[in-house]
């Protein structure tokens, strides 16, 4: 970095997961002075399927994240099972990538320090002010009369019948996909069912067993399971926030827009809602630009970029969580009768 760090404005950033970490060390990069507020502490365990599908080498490229993926696992085939029954195998038209958060976002926080930001963990900001120059990549906004839960673990000795499975149970999905050293993360949404035990580790096999996955739930018990691994997540609410809550806000990530899980596309949202508020925030911070421009800028772009895989994961999403909507998913799949390669580009 260079000495010309003070002539530039300074940014804020709300939150350390993938796009506030990828976007702080890209304005380091160009010498802007970053300070970024993590509410928790590196390396931590996150509700996320850690499986990455359409991260377009351009993103790539512009937020320089080819060297902390480059031990990602590569994956391709998917196995969707019904309950116990498999349902439909197919490969991705392009490989996915698979690394957990513990280690993608130590990563990025280890090098958005080195490169010169400043990174105050466990540090919580009064949300209510919107300062220019503070952008909010703090997660998903709160919704607790959502009736949805994430649960997630990781696993060693779990065979999988492909590189990710897919499986389906009563109002409730969960993937399996392998990550590094030889761990297989499994995450899963599930409707939320007062009285089922939510105790750390008895949460997963719980909710597993109630979806009717009792043959995943067995598969899981055989295992060794990371203890630290166990995370959950309440409250969620899917698609994009209402663009009057809050319009005077930069949000980035999850905070901007949460796309349900099983597109495999959430990381990547992530990293390119961070490149696409790149250009603007830098022209921002050399004074180029004044804020509401900017906001209006980086509001447009990522609408234009989201719209189509927000409304196609929107249409999908309850057919996959409901038993009739999966009934015809497996009608569908045995008569093949399924549009697999242009869903999967309307998903990304």
């Amino acid at each position: 970095m260079s000495a010309t760090t003070t002539a530039f404005r300074p940014v804020e950033i709300v939150g350390g997961g993938l796009a506030g970490l990828a976007l702080g060390l890209a304005l380091r990069r160009a010498d802007v002075p970053v300070t970024l507020h993590e509410a928790g502490s590196y390396p931590r365990h996150r509700v996320c399927g850690e499986f990455i599908t359409g991260l377009d080498a351009p993103t790539r490229a512009r937020l320089g994240l080819d060297p902390f993926l480059a031990d990602a696992q590569l994956h391709r085939e998917v196995a969707w099972f019904e309950r116990a029954r498999p349902l439909l195998r197919h490969r991705l038209p392009a490989p996915a990538l698979a690394l957990s958060r513990h280690a993608l976002d130590q990563r990025l926080a280890a090098a958005f320090v080195a490169g010169g930001g400043e990174l105050r963990q466990r540090s919580r900001l009064d949300l209510r002010p919107a300062p220019p120059g503070r952008v909010f990549a703090c997660g998903r906004r709160a919704a607790p009369d959502s009736p949805w839960l994430g649960l997630k673990c990781h696993a060693r000795g779990l065979d999988l019948a492909a590189d990710l499975e897919l499986h389906l149970g009563d109002h409730a999905y969960v993937g399996l996909c392998a990550v590094e050293d030889g761990r297989v993360n499994v995450s899963g949404l599930f409707r939320r069912r007062p009285g089922l035990d939510l105790d750390r580790a008895a949460a997963l096999p719980s909710y597993l067993r109630a979806a009717g996955l009792d043959a995943l739930a067995d598969r899981l018990a055989a295992a060794e399971i990371d203890p630290a691994s166990h995370c959950a997540v309440a409250g969620l609410a899917f698609g994009a926030a209402p663009r009057s809550a809050a319009p005077l806000r930069l949000r980035l990530g999850d905070a901007h827009a949460l796309i349900p899980p099983f597109t495999g596309n959430g990381m990547t949202m992530a990293f390119q809602s961070a490149a696409l508020a790149l250009d603007p925030l830098l022209a921002w911070s050399r004074g180029a630009a004044e804020w509401p421009a900017t906001l209006a800028r980086v509001h447009r772009r990522l609408r234009a970029r989201f719209r189509l895989r927000l409304a196609a994961s929107a249409l999908l999403h309850p057919a996959l969580l409901r038993p009739r909507g999966q009934a015809g998913l497996a009608a569908a799949a045995r008569a093949g009768l399924l549009p697999l390669r242009p869903l999967y580009h309307a998903l990304h």
